[in-house]
């Protein structure tokens, strides 16, 4: 049973890239978005369970490749559009000669992309200021909590905390 506003997301470094899902699915509120790897709990899941589930799902990668494992913050994610969703925000790294196990995803297109260029990317407006505590000029900040109010695909507000 699918828990519908509890999600994960994991970032996946691998040397200076990290690891994106190109959602193609129609219907998908992130079309042609791009986004970490995750999804929605199932019924008792913790987040980390969710979250090594999807990574398996949807990329084929089992824990036992990833290093550096890390809880890093709760994004409340607020619509005009579609329900309100509460993001558990996972960060990872994999040895600089991993290679994506071949395979297909009905989600979406996984790539590595540079991560000098994921702000260019087509993502949520919020996803840029996620991505300076988990990359940039906040990475070494500890555990965040964010809250982002969007109308329609308009970043309305935001709120940001470190603990």
């Amino acid at each position: 049973m699918r828990v519908e506003n509890l999600t994960t997301l994991i970032y996946i470094t691998r040397g200076s890239d990290c690891l994106f899902i190109r959602k193609t699915r129609k219907g998908d509120m992130n079309l042609d978005k791009y986004l970490g790897i995750g999804g929605h709990f199932e019924k008792d899941e913790s987040p980390e369970e969710c979250v090594l589930r999807e990574l398996s799902e949807e990329a084929s990668i089992g824990s036992g490749s990833l290093s550096d494992f890390t809880y890093r913050g709760l994004i409340t994610f607020i619509s005009s559009e579609y329900p309100t969703e509460y993001m558990h925000v996972f960060t990872a790294s994999v040895d600089p000669d991993f290679v994506l196990p071949e395979r297909s995803c009905d989600e979406g297109e996984l790539c590595w992309v540079p991560l000098s260029d994921i702000n260019g990317l087509p993502i949520w407006s919020g996803d840029k200021i996620m991505f300076d505590y988990l990359f940039g000029e906040h990475k070494d900040s500890g555990f965040f909590t964010m809250k982002f109010r969007y109308e329609g695909d308009t970043l309305a507000s935001h709120e940001e905390k470190c603990w």
